[in-house]
């Protein structure tokens, strides 16, 4: 069965090969990839239309940066926060409950999971936690006008499928994109 695969060793090899990298790259890696989600998430507020586009793009380099190592990935994702407070603060409360926290979920799952269910269940639980605490704590509309801000079974499992398939999506994502990064490396 496809969920039950195990993912390929390429993600530990290459956190092997960047574990090799000087402390001081390290960082400026941490540095390029916040930027870059930093400024896909403000898209959407800087460029109306096109940027709402561009905006869910900001997982993927929190999502790298934590597959390579959790504790880059958690410094990525709160430089990201402090960018944002500077750039697009409207932007602010979106970033750190769905797109960062679901990036963050799923790369950190890679290094404590093997089987694929296991890393898109992760980032899955995740996100929906994040949504309905936009949704039903805060009460902020961020799934717009479709969803209600109060609770009901029918939100929450219609919810639940959209999260796990685009958690699935992120994943198979995060895998073409090591296998590049694997060819170019190497």
């Amino acid at each position: 069965m496809y969920f039950l695969k195990p993912i390929t060793d390429e993600v530990y090899l290459f956190q092997k090969i960047l574990n090799k990298y000087k402390k001081t790259m390290k960082l400026i890696l941490v540095s390029i990839f916040t930027c870059i989600a930093a400024i896909l998430q403000a898209a959407g507020g800087l460029l109306p239309g096109i940027g709402y586009f561009l905006s869910p793009l900001a997982t993927a380099p929190i999502l790298l940066c934590s597959m390579f190592s959790i504790p880059f990935g958690a410094m990525s994702y709160s430089l990201t926060i402090m960018l944002l407070l500077i750039l697009q603060p409207s932007e602010l409360i979106i970033f750190p409950f769905t797109t960062g926290l679901l990036g963050l979920g799923i790369g950190a799952s890679f290094s404590f999971f093997r089987m694929r269910i296991s890393i898109i269940a992760a980032g899955a639980i995740l996100l929906m936690l994040g949504i309905m605490g936009l949704l039903f704590i805060f009460h902020f509309p961020v799934l717009g006008p479709a969803v209600s801000d109060s609770f009901s079974f029918l939100s929450a499992g219609g919810i639940f499928l959209f999260v796990f398939l685009y958690s699935w999506l992120w994943v198979e994502i995060a895998l073409i994109i090591i296998k590049r990064l694997k060819m170019m490396i190497m």
